[in-house]
């Protein structure tokens, strides 16, 4: 393969990947919106069975608000919840909406990762070890929201920017990680002469 063609392939590679990522992006964000209306009662595509049944969002948002609540009660905090609040007694009065669980971002890291020309083992692997990792650093801002603004009670109006802060955050974890999962993934094209 000449210079040439090996730089016509690569271009190739690259408007696939660029596609596929986009399209795929579409799909799971929008699909998780979509979805979001469907499990919410009184939403325009409210369907009671499958919210019934299939609430996957409302299953996100339990996985996040009960470890979030035990790691607030070890720092000594009473702090109790229901399906989409907690409260820490003498603290802050905290509500996980759609916009809190990362679905955004989560949706990113998987068009991504399945849009790379990867190993479906290393793309399994990179995507399992994401989404924990996405999981885990939600559950720590929800806990660390309740401890702080607990703690610092004067605060409590200074993190009405918590869901930017949060973003950068797990927006620069989730490209470090894809650059050395790429980087690891990344093999180089051998040209002949």
């Amino acid at each position: 393969m000449t210079q040439e063609e090996a730089k016509k392939q690569a271009n190739k590679k690259a408007i696939k990947f660029v596609i596929a990522l986009f399209v795929l992006y579409i799909v799971f964000s929008q699909g998780n919106l979509f979805m979001n209306s469907v499990m919410t009662p009184g939403s325009k595509y409210y369907n009671a069975y499958i919210s019934a049944h299939f609430n996957y969002i409302q299953g996100l948002k339990s996985a996040l608000i009960i470890p979030a609540v035990w790691i607030i009660k070890l720092f000594g905090f009473y702090a109790i919840h229901n399906e989409m609040d907690v409260m820490v007694v003498a603290g802050p009065y905290l509500r996980v909406n759609y916009s809190c669980l990362g679905l955004g971002v989560m949706s990113f890291l998987s068009a991504f990762v399945l849009a790379f020309p990867a190993s479906w083992k290393s793309t399994l692997k990179m995507l399992v070890i994401g989404l924990i990792a996405i999981y885990i650093l939600n559950v720590l801002r929800i806990a660390g929201l309740g401890v702080l603004l607990g703690f610092f009670k004067s605060q409590r109006h200074n993190f009405t920017y918590h869901h930017e802060v949060f973003n950068i955050i797990v927006y620069i974890c989730v490209f470090t990680m894809l650059y050395f999962w790429i980087k690891k993934n990344n093999k180089p094209v051998v040209t002949g002469h």
